[in-house]
């Protein structure tokens, strides 16, 4: 794991992830920073493996410098910031199978917004943002807040 001050190439980092790169996992605020990137190769594996279970992904946000994180309103702790975290664009067509995949892909941390899916490693959480369980309940057929999704067997 590493915290670069701007996006490495790929060739720097020995790139073996196809569908993503490190500019768009860089803070993408360049005020408080220049594109601070963390790499972390296996968070980069678990998001390789839900891009090849769910197909094309558009991150939203991946890492964020600490000044971002908190012009954003995130948490203090976000693994946005300390680490590394994603959301992940998401319609009603595909927010079942994106939650599926992000399990098994051996996501911990779920966070469901109205238009995006929180993805990270860190301990196994779950949370809403306002207005967003909804969405997820008409999507899924269920609360996953009450009734969490196991990774399949593979």
């Amino acid at each position: 794991m590493a915290l670069f001050t701007f996006p490495p190439s790929a060739a720097q980092l020995n790139w073996r992830w196809p569908h993503f790169t490190p500019i768009e996992l860089a803070c993408a605020c360049r005020k408080h920073c220049k594109g601070e990137y963390f790499h972390d190769p296996r968070f980069l594996d678990a998001l390789e493996a839900m891009r090849a279970e769910m197909g094309p992904l558009k991150i939203r946000s991946g890492h964020r410098c600490r000044g971002h994180n908190a012009a954003v309103g995130g948490v203090p702790n976000s693994y946005h910031a300390k680490a590394i975290a994603a959301d992940i664009a998401v319609t009603g067509k595909t927010r079942a199978r994106m939650l599926q995949a992000a399990v098994n892909a051996g996501f911990t941390g779920l966070g469901y917004g109205r238009s995006f899916l929180h993805v990270d490693l860190g301990p196994a959480r779950a949370w809403t943002y306002p207005g967003a369980l909804g969405f997820w309940i008409k999507a899924l057929a269920f609360d996953p807040m009450r009734q969490p999704l196991k990774p399949r067997p593979k």
